[in-house]
């Protein structure tokens, strides 16, 4: 198989499964080699996300790694083709950053979803109208079509919120989000008023922290944790800035956002009491 360079986090989850699997059974990259018949260099290139792997070897893998629970083969074999399925974001290759649409495929493989956000309304319950004034004001120059395609992209983007098995959503915002002035105050206030109806889904927990919480001065930034139907795969981190994005995989990064979310799930107003503090704001506007 080609050498692939740019891996998707797609990709590299089961990269990462594969070689944990391979560490647990104490087996070395000689070791896998032999069983697949092939060269040391093929199985850390497999390791690495830098190469795929067949379903035959992929199969001879979870032999040599002592995977026998069928349930676990079947939702390791179903990781493999997820890494190299092309969604309903593939349509918008060529319209929307990679790094976004990486983010995308991973988004609509999570089971749950938890969000923290400081500035803005949470991409997954923005209104149209909300995200066309957002682009605009963080992309002045941003084409007609462009804003359309974002606003297209958010649209499907919420299909994981109502599909078959819908995602869990929780979600804890600065109160100050509630204030900011996206776009007219119509505007606002329809997305505020949409975030009182989505907070009412049942699989949406939505919170709001209190403004004058000393806990806002942990709010370094907006990040989302994404974990996966298997209890065996290791949640992903993702946060940005203006200039980057990041993701962590590694067991420590992971925990460090994982209390920081409890410590905010905890000092943020409950579902009801966030739902009165977003009501407020929509009185405000009155």
């Amino acid at each position: 198989m080609p050498i692939n360079n740019n891996p998707t986090i797609r990709q590299r989850r089961l990269a990462r499964r594969l070689k944990e699997l391979r560490s647990a059974a104490g087996l070395t990259h000689a070791d896998i080699a032999k069983e697949l018949g092939s060269a040391e260099s093929k199985v850390g290139r497999i390791e690495n996300a830098q190469s795929g792997i067949r379903l035959p070897d992929l199969r001879t893998w979870m032999d040599a790694t002592g995977v026998t629970s069928p349930a676990e083969r079947a939702e390791i074999e179903e990781l493999s083709r997820e890494a190299k399925k092309k969604g309903w974001w593939s349509r918008y290759t060529n319209a929307v950053d990679s790094v976004y649409a990486a983010y995308v495929a991973v988004e609509w493989d999570a089971a749950e979803l938890y969000n923290v956000e400081t500035n803005l309304i949470p991409g997954l319950l923005q209104t149209p109208e909300y995200t066309k004034a957002l682009i605009e004001l963080q992309a002045p120059d941003a084409t007609e079509e462009h804003v359309e395609t974002q606003i297209n992209v958010r649209r499907e983007r919420r299909r994981v919120l109502t599909r078959d098995t819908p995602l869990q959503l929780w979600v804890i915002i600065a109160e100050s989000v509630l204030r900011h002035r996206v776009g007219s105050d119509e505007i606002v206030k329809a997305q505020l008023e949409a975030l009182v109806e989505d907070s009412r889904r049942p699989n949406v927990q939505l919170q709001v922290l209190p403004q004058d919480d000393p806990m806002n001065a942990c709010l370094f930034g907006p990040f989302v944790i994404m974990s996966f139907q298997a209890a065996s795969e290791t949640d992903i981190i993702y946060a940005e800035s203006p200039t980057s994005t990041l993701y962590y995989e590694e067991t420590a990064d992971v925990e460090t956002y994982t209390k920081l979310f409890r410590r905010l799930n905890m000092a943020a107003a409950n579902v009801s009491n966030s739902r009165a503090l977003i009501l407020d704001a929509i009185k405000e506007m009155e």
